[in-house]
């Protein structure tokens, strides 16, 4: 004799578990990407050029903007933003010639990439 499925709790039961999949993955991409924004914030204090120390204390991570399934953070320097740029690749000056640039930002950005792709594909694997 054949058993009967009802379609309608079947569908109920596949929703629930996506959801519960969803929230599970969206909490463990939360994690991942503050993780990846600490690291990419010790990156830059520990290769940052330092003279006083000053420049390489200044920088901090932000929360900008947090859903139930989104995270955006912002790795900045909190008093010498405008320093940063300077820095990273260098300027013209007023004599002429340019200063050397000092990519400190963009490789310790690649890092923390790099490092969220690898514990996004971590937690995917291993639930």
């Amino acid at each position: 004799m054949a058993r009967k499925v009802s379609i309608g709790n079947l569908a109920s039961e596949v929703m629930k578990q996506m959801e519960e999949y969803s929230s599970v993955t969206a909490e463990g991409m939360k994690k991942a990407v503050n993780s990846a924004g600490k690291t990419v914030r010790q990156e830059i204090k520990a290769t940052a050029p330092a003279r006083s120390g000053d420049y390489a204390k200044s920088w901090s991570v932000k929360k900008v903007n947090e859903t139930s399934t989104k995270l955006e953070l912002t790795v900045y320097s909190r008093n010498r933003y405008q320093l940063a740029h300077l820095l990273e690749y260098g300027h013209g000056l007023h004599q002429g010639g340019r200063t050397r640039a000092f990519p400190h930002i963009s490789e310790a950005e690649a890092k923390g990439a790099e490092q969220l792709e690898n514990d996004i594909e971590r937690m995917l694997r291993n639930g």
